[in-house]
């Protein structure tokens, strides 16, 4: 078995190289590694030693195998103190990734030279800690306050020639990582360069931490890691000695580590990583895809064709006239040019991208050799049959046909085909170039490898994939559907659309709900509630009052007024005055007293309506696990992510307790409020939403 850590001397020179991949990750063998290595180095009266790293990185982080576990000893804080004690000059030479812990320990070593190509940060924040070896005392005394702070607040990957003008890293040079730090280290030793422990450096200057925490906090949307990692700093500037930094860092450091939050983040971490990985998808090989066909150039199929083209693949998207194609290339162009201004891709690329890679057409003929077209077209049942009829005419044997659809039945438009198997529901989310939720949404008859082609087509155009069932709205519609219907009888029972707006704000989201209908189109679910209106339950309460400002022609912000109005050059819009009035008149003519409702009853029904549907969504199979949900609900709906989704924040505030309060809105609207069969079940057996993941790995 191959040592975390191979001592070698060259010299003068004690050479540790990490050798423990494929990230080099801090694990147990590879701190007591480094901590023998300086030990040994020392013993031996070797001059200097050198730290870096064998294969593609440096120490990319902490090993996430030991996540919530207590740390083995060395732990890396005492690791660090130890390696800037060392009695001889240590130097790290980065490639790759130092992040994290890794970055704290090329922080503890003397000297620190990079690659070009190196990035270094740390990220902590996104898991709700903050830097736990000495990252916020060391960190601003080399780069200064303010750019340490930056750099922790918000976990940014930094480039290694900005560290070195921020003072990260000593020296920039090409070559391989291990040639390039002993050439250094040896220039260092025949210098007689001194120690130069970070330690020893004067404290950073002060800055106004208590104005700087409260634009961190708000930034944040009250996630409280960044915040906290600037108490942090601000030890490093104000603590009597180094040694009173670190102490102080590692109470906030634990403090955060008992957090909810913390919880959420870890959560939301690992979910990531494990939502696309299917067990019924381990042996099936995805078909092969190099061209994509769209159907429809409006916003969502434009953003869907420059995905692709984004991705490398070629597209044909097909409109109904030559105007309509003109209007698509445009929206495709502004999208690309979006990309290039950030650096996403060059001029030629740009070039290329629009002349060659992508193909405008009318006739369904231009798809005859795409391998898989995905239609974006009005969400009309007629419509989708209309057009899948026409791809099963024109479309090559084994062409995957799949639909956007955000509601409608992927069955009963398989049944437009002869090919059923061949069809998926693929539904993005607009801007679909931005968004990076992806529902796979898999219907009676998709063949596995369609399913696996799918996801394999996600990863390629950076997604993050989730695998749903077939109903009204799959996964997020139709959680959205609910949480949103519960805001909408909190406002006919007395509560106003800004106030709900305001909790949901303050509870972290982006938006509101009433702001993200607004921004959305209100026609869009003015267009659903007519739909649905047919079938619905005699029981079910209906709301108008959204339904008047549309009958009015206020669709939100494509037409400046909807809950809010909106006023050309301003940011974000004010409640518009006649909201109040239709929602008093809907009141009236339901017969409806309205009540005074508290801000944590607002939250605690909007949230309640969510884990019910959710836990309805989870125990019909619709989706496999509670992290799928969860996942569907961070990437595509805004859900705060320090909360890690809202079944993991029901597990945060105890089954039970949410299952307690569904009971007692039952008793004020018992078809709406029915609790989910799976959420009484978990309560009765002890089970939390976590108990579900680990039972479907």
């Amino acid at each position: 078995m191959t040592e975390a850590i191979v001592y070698e001397r060259i010299g003068d020179i004690a050479v540790l190289a990490a050798q423990n991949p494929p990230v080099n990750a801090l694990g147990i063998d590879v701190r007591r590694g480094l901590l023998a290595g300086i030990e040994r180095a020392e013993k031996e009266g070797a001059g200097a030693v050198l730290i870096y790293g064998e294969g593609r990185t440096y120490f990319a982080g902490a090993d996430i195998r030991e996540f919530g576990k207590p740390m083995e000893e060395p732990g890396l804080p005492d690791l660090c103190n130890r390696i800037e004690a060392a009695k001889l000059i240590v130097v790290s030479a980065l490639h790759g990734t130092a992040l994290g812990g890794g970055l704290e320990v090329a922080l503890s070593s003397h000297y620190r030279i990079a690659l070009p190509s190196a990035k270094m940060g740390l990220p902590e924040v996104h898991l709700g800690i903050i830097p736990g070896a000495g990252g916020t005392q060391r960190l601003p005394r080399v780069a200064g306050t303010e750019a340490a702070l930056e750099m922790i607040t918000t976990g940014r990957h930094v480039a290694a020639a900005e560290a070195f003008d921020k003072g990260v890293i000593d020296r920039i040079a090409e070559g391989n990582p291990r040639e390039v730090g002993l050439a250094y280290t040896r220039e260092l030793l025949e210098q007689n360069a001194p120690r130069r422990p970070v330690c020893d450096m004067p404290a950073p200057e002060p800055i106004d931490f208590d104005a700087t925490y409260e634009r961190v906090l708000a930034r944040g949307r009250g996630q409280l890691s960044p915040a906290i990692a600037v108490r942090a700093v601000q030890a490093a500037c104000e603590a009597p000695s180094f040694l009173d930094g670190v102490r102080q860092e590692r109470e906030l450091f634990m403090k955060l580590m008992e957090s909810d939050q913390r919880q959420g983040l870890i959560h939301a971490f690992f979910s990531e990583r494990a939502v696309s990985k299917l067990p019924e998808l381990v042996d099936v090989s995805p078909r092969d895809v190099a061209a994509m066909g769209v159907i429809g150039g409006g916003t969502m199929g434009a953003g869907i064709a420059t995905a692709a083209l984004l991705a490398g693949l070629s597209v044909v998207l097909i409109e109904r006239d030559e105007a309509a194609s003109v209007a698509a290339r445009e929206r495709i162009e502004g999208n690309l040019r979006g990309a290039l201004k950030r650096g996403k891709i060059s001029q030629s690329q740009f070039d290329a991208i629009l002349n060659e890679t992508l193909k405008l057409a009318t006739d369904y003929a231009a798809l005859s050799q795409v391998d898989l077209v995905v239609e974006a077209v009005f969400e009309d049942m007629d419509v989708k049959r209309d057009v899948f009829a026409a791809l099963d005419e024109h479309c090559k044997p084994g062409a995957i046909l799949a639909s956007n659809t955000s509601y409608l039945d992927i069955n009963d438009i398989a049944a437009a085909t002869s090919r059923p198997s061949d069809v998926i529901g693929l539904h993005f989310f607009s801007p679909a170039h931005v968004m990076k939720l992806l529902e796979v949404v898999v219907a009676d008859q998709t063949a596995p490898d369609v399913v696996a082609t799918g996801f394999a087509l996600g990863k390629r155009l950076k997604k993050t994939s989730v695998r749903s069932g077939v109903c009204d709205g799959f996964i997020g519609n139709r959680i959205m559907n609910s949480y949103r219907k519960a805001a909408d009888y909190m406002v006919l029972d007395g509560a106003s659309p800004y106030q709900i707006d305001k909790v949901m704000t303050g509870f972290g989201f982006a938006m509101g709900p009433f702001a993200v209908a607004d921004l959305a189109g209100l026609d869009i679910g003015w267009a659903a509630r007519k739909r649905r209106a047919p079938t619905l339950d005699p029981r079910e309460r209906v709301v108008h009052f959204s339904d008047m400002l549309c009958e009015g022609g206020d669709f939100g912000q494509k037409t400046g007024r909807g809950f809010y109005v909106y006023e050309e050059g301003k940011r974000g819009g004010t409640p518009n005055p006649q909201v109040a009035e239709y929602i008093e008149r809907d009141q009236r003519d339901q017969g409806v007293t309205p009540q005074i409702f508290a801000n944590d009853e607002v939250l605690r029904r909007y949230m309640c309506a969510m884990v019910n549907e959710a836990a309805k969504v989870v125990g019909e199979g619709i989706a496999r696990r509670p992290l799928d949900v969860d996942m569907v609900l961070l990437f595509g709906y805004g859900f705060p992510r320090f909360w890690g989704g809202p079944l993991k924040w029901a597990d945060l505030q105890g089954p039970d307790s949410i299952l307690k309060d569904i009971r007692r809105y039952a008793k004020e609207d018992a078809f709406f409020w029915q609790p989910a069969p799976l959420l009484e079940q978990m309560v009765a057996e002890g089970r939390s939403f976590d108990d579900l993941n680990k039972e479907a790995r």
